[in-house]
């Protein structure tokens, strides 16, 4: 889906992972125009695509063909591109919608996807996480989903496994975590969650501060 963030494929599909995936939420992903909101940031800072592309440790075709929205990146490819212009990605979303209002209780629908909704979805609770202290996500793995290459950033994180089996590397630890089992982390340690598996994961986790 061109302009949305998304997670890698693994090359070898999971069992049962063939062929499109259905939504993993009732809630429809936002369309927000990626690529323009990272060329708009990136001008704002002054940077050419190829000093954003050599501080991000990524390519320069790489950065020219995600604000061209020719390729998605995966969630570890885009916090290593905020890092640089320094936001998170809750921020970056957030901004894009343009909302501000306190909010107390939020229908399905208000939550913000921070992913694709198809293979990955990362639900935020709350549309702006500005002067907040916590983020809460509500999140999906679908068979074979992957947040990409490992990320780290200054925050610690928790999360309950709902439903399904979600592979966890911390650092240089790695986890398979089932229902009702949990994980509590220094997000400064690189890391990365996949789902190998032929079901879909359900996790509930929360991050302070919102700094992902």
């Amino acid at each position: 889906m061109p302009g949305h963030v998304i997670v890698r494929q693994r090359r070898t599909p999971a069992p049962g992972a063939a062929g499109p995936q259905p939504a993993l939420t009732d809630a429809a992903p936002r369309q927000l125009n990626i690529g323009q909101r990272v060329k708009e940031l990136r001008l704002a800072g002054k940077l050419s695509i190829r000093g954003l592309a050599d501080a991000a440790g990524l390519t320069h075709s790489t950065i020219a063909q995600i604000e061209a929205n020719k390729v998605s990146p995966s969630i570890g490819s885009m916090k290593r591109i905020l890092d640089v212009l320094n936001m998170p990605l809750s921020a970056f979303f957030a901004q894009a919608e343009g909302k501000s209002e306190e909010q107390v209780f939020f229908a399905a629908a208000d939550l913000v996807e921070l992913a694709d909704g198809q293979r990955l979805s990362y639900r935020q609770v709350g549309p702006s996480l500005k002067g907040k202290a916590i983020m809460m996500l509500h999140e999906h793995y679908a068979p074979g989903a992957d947040t990409g290459e490992a990320y780290a950033h200054e925050s610690e994180e928790c999360g309950v496994v709902v439903s399904g089996r979600l592979m966890v590397v911390v650092g240089t630890e790695e986890q398979c975590l089932g229902r009702g089992e949990a994980y509590y982390f220094d997000s400064r340690l690189p890391h990365r969650m996949y789902n190998p598996f032929d079901e879909v994961c359900e996790v509930v986790s929360a991050a302070s501060p919102p700094t992902f």
